[in-house]
């Protein structure tokens, strides 16, 4: 049995997110899964770095596999790149070692959020910009987002009932202007639900001036989702990078 690390690329757009599920195949797991079934004659199961929510991209996604096959790396990754849908990329694929798994052996995650901030219509980049026109002071969205770095229980920040831990850390939150687009880069050891989203949704209500960065950490502190901002939609944001 071996062991394989996949790395993809995609546009999240048409697709129902990453995870299989049970009532429809058009997920990036389920197309990715078959084709891999397919090409090896047997069943195939993948692992991720982490699931991407409908709607969202990925630059960077790791996966890893095993199966039992002779086939080299080489020919399994140009038939994936000859079969996969065109907005699946396989950017890499090579053996891994025994123990290596994507989503458990991964350190940290990098997403990136877009925001459109500019007043002319930007029609060739809609699909991977949220556009919102209102003036936004970044230095305000800055010194909130200090309060948010380290380790924090989330809970605030997850759209989704917590069964286990919501405690995660977050190293870096990198809030820039290029030209008429806003770009928030969060880096940390991993995200909850919704986590990126509502982030940025928060940050942007500081950036507009509808609430204080104060809030900010009094909604981290409360644990309570109500508090938080507006979750921002998936079609901004990207799963930038994966580092193990």
């Amino acid at each position: 049995m071996r062991n394989f690390m996949l790395t993809l690329c995609y546009d999240g757009g048409r697709y129902r997110g990453w995870q299989r599920q049970g009532n429809t195949d058009n997920t990036i797991q389920a197309k990715t899964e078959g084709l891999l079934s397919r090409l090896l004659g047997q069943e195939v199961e993948l692992a991720a770095s982490g699931r991407t929510d409908a709607g969202v991209h990925a630059r960077r996604q790791v996966c890893s596999f095993r199966a039992e096959t002779e086939l080299s790396t080489e020919f399994m990754l140009t038939e994936l790149r000859k079969y996969l849908p065109e907005d699946i990329g396989a950017l890499a694929l090579t053996e891994a070692p025994p123990r290596f798994h994507a989503r458990l052996s991964c350190r940290e995650k990098t997403y990136l959020y877009r925001v459109w901030n500019g007043g002319e219509p930007n029609v060739f980049e809609r699909r991977y910009q949220y556009r919102f026109p209102e003036p936004l002071d970044l230095d305000a969205m800055r010194a909130a987002a200090e309060t948010l770095l380290g380790e924090h229980d989330f809970s605030a920040f997850c759209a989704a009932r917590i069964k286990k831990s919501a405690v995660r850390t977050l190293t870096d939150i990198r809030i820039e202007r290029r030209g008429g687009e806003v770009r928030l880069s969060y880096t940390g050891s991993g995200f909850l639900y919704n986590m990126v989203r509502i982030l940025t949704g928060t940050l942007l209500e500081v950036g507009t001036g509808q609430r204080s960065a104060e809030s900010v950490f009094d909604a981290l502190e409360s644990r309570e989702r109500g508090k938080a901002g507006f979750t921002a939609p998936p079609h901004g944001l990207i799963l930038w990078d994966v580092r193990y």
